[in-house]
């Protein structure tokens, strides 16, 4: 841990992550004010979120995370932005899960390249228990490498949480994806209370909770600062917060739709880094999109976490070289 990281706040469950909506009155953050944080002059909020940023992280410093798909298509869920569901023809051919030699290989690759945590993601609405016990083992592959291991599967019971937690794993990822009121536009095969479930159970089991979302689906301002208010407001926010851009995936419903002015999602990431302030808060998918000039933007609004590496589960996403000359550009330095 470096002198200006803040230890990570303490595991806890409390009826706050159970809720998906709070009362005014009880949220640190409500979406009334994290609405006020997106409205403020551009350069107030930088400069804001970077004073925030200051307090708590090593202002040059990133970590860096490696996504791999360790089990690609056939996903039952119907969310609007995915290449992966079954009910989208966007050439993804549905998979199998990899075998513990393919993981090794990769997560060697991605620790040589300079990753700090290894993620692995499968298209699943909910595992069985036996693709638990086979991720399980992936884990420890991920392990014996020295990296810290996350997995984003879907939806979890308690008792696999706690099967991957003895497993060693370290952070699990399940996005929020949007604001509450605007989830039932997105996806319909799930709510947004299993989604609650799940960090519940995550953060019950000792794992360290990986939730964001996903902008420019065709969402407001105010529709953002819900997603941000939601994210600060769980009982502790997540220590990883992904925000991504939404990558337009043709044969998706979401594809054609008016994309994300860029300062926008600047101002998203601002919000983000405000709202909680000891979260990694972490550039994900679109970053190939936006240019490395709003990436830099990013950065100077509390941006510390990145996913590296040429793909992410489906989609592109900028190569090793390319993020090793940007932050020798920046004069950032790796985690």
């Amino acid at each position: 841990m470096n002198t200006f990281e803040t230890p990570a706040q303490p595991i806890q469950f409390t009826r706050r992550l159970a809720a998906p909506a709070l009362d005014a009155a009880e949220a640190p953050w409500p979406a009334a004010e994290v609405l006020a944080l997106l409205e403020l002059p551009f350069n107030d909020l930088l400069f804001r979120a970077q004073q925030v940023h200051r307090e708590h992280f090593d202002p040059n410093e990133v970590q860096l995370s490696t996504l791999l798909s360790i089990k690609t298509g056939g996903c039952p869920e119907d969310c609007a932005y995915c290449p992966q569901s079954v009910h989208y023809d966007t050439g993804v051919e549905a998979g199998k899960l990899l075998d513990a030699a393919a993981v090794s290989e990769a997560a060697q690759a991605a620790r040589e390249e300079g990753a700090s945590r290894f993620c692995m993601g499968a298209a699943w609405r909910a595992p069985k228990d036996r693709d638990i016990e086979k991720v399980a083992e992936l884990v420890r592959v991920v392990k014996s490498h020295g990296l810290e291991a996350c997995c984003t599967l879907g939806m979890l019971s308690n008792t696999q949480a706690r099967t991957l937690k003895d497993a060693g794993l370290d952070y699990y990822n399940h996005n929020l994806d949007t604001a509450p009121e605007a989830y039932g536009r997105i996806i319909t095969t799930r709510d947004y209370q299993d989604r609650i479930d799940t960090l519940g159970y995550v953060r019950e089991a000792g794992i360290h909770v990986c939730s964001g979302g996903i902008v420019g689906m065709g969402e407001s301002r105010r529709e953002r600062a819900g997603l941000i208010a939601q994210l600060a407001n769980l009982d502790p926010y997540p220590e990883s917060v992904p925000i991504n851009n939404l990558v337009q995936v043709e044969g998706t419903p979401l594809h054609g739709i008016d994309a994300l002015e860029p300062f926008e999602f600047v101002r998203t990431i601002a919000a983000a880094r405000i709202t909680m302030p000891n979260a990694r808060v972490r550039l994900s998918a679109g970053r190939q999109q936006m240019g490395e000039a709003v990436q830099a933007l990013c950065f100077l609004a509390g941006a510390n976490s990145i996913f590296y590496g040429d793909k992410l589960l489906t989609t592109g996403n900028p190569d090793w070289a390319s993020d090793r000359r940007l932050f020798d550009t920046l004069g950032l330095v790796a985690r």
